[in-house]
């Protein structure tokens, strides 16, 4: 059975070489609890920052050109079918990362310092922020009110036309809030930004 052949087995596949060429250059270190926090936060990262540059870069604009375009499809077909899954990946990436993202801060014993952005963790503790709001923004708002969009939960026209413009300045503001994130975040681990 060819693992490319499902996203499951493509996911799998991904994980086992991945624990190959760990065991292969790892030869004689001990397991580090820290790195594996780690790799899965940055993992749940990049499929929730990959998904929000999804919608943003492509998905909005395809739709937009979607329903401009008096004799083509249309969009429903990625309303219906692409934007609840990509939806789902979004949100629960979002969470895998910040609980990932926190786990990580606890066990380097920098969590409180970091949301008081105190000392050494300042840096991270900004992005951690920034990560929240961006977490906030996915729940409370951009998934209620997509849920309406895409017709999930009842709402009437106005209802809709609102609940679109609320999911997308939510989505775009996320959008905005991921680059310093990502430099925060980045920034922790290699030292900052100033030399």
């Amino acid at each position: 059975m060819n693992p490319l052949s499902s996203i499951n087995g493509t996911l799998v596949a991904g994980v086992v070489l991945a624990l190959v060429i760990g065991l292969v250059y790892m030869t004689g270190v001990q397991f580090n609890t820290e790195t594996l926090i780690m790799w899965i936060h940055v993992f749940a990262g990049i499929v929730w920052i990959g998904m929000l540059y999804y919608f943003n870069f492509v998905q909005v604009p395809a739709l937009a050109a979607a329903a401009s375009d008096q004799g083509g499809p249309g969009g429903a077909g990625i309303s219906k079918y692409v934007a609840p899954r990509a939806l789902a990946w979004f949100r629960w990436g979002a969470v895998a990362t910040w609980v990932s993202g926190a786990a990580f801060l606890g066990h380097r014993g920098i969590f409180v310092d970091a949301f008081l952005l105190q000392g050494g963790a300042a840096l991270i503790g900004v992005g951690a922020w920034l990560g929240t709001i961006m977490l906030f923004n996915v729940w409370v708002l951009i998934w209620p009110n997509q849920k309406k969009v895409l017709g999930l939960v009842e709402a009437t026209a106005e209802e809709i036309a609102k609940a679109r413009r609320v999911a997308f300045l939510a989505s775009r503001t996320n959008t905005l809030l991921s680059i310093p994130m990502l430099m925060s975040m980045v920034g922790f681990g290699h030292g900052g930004f100033v030399i």
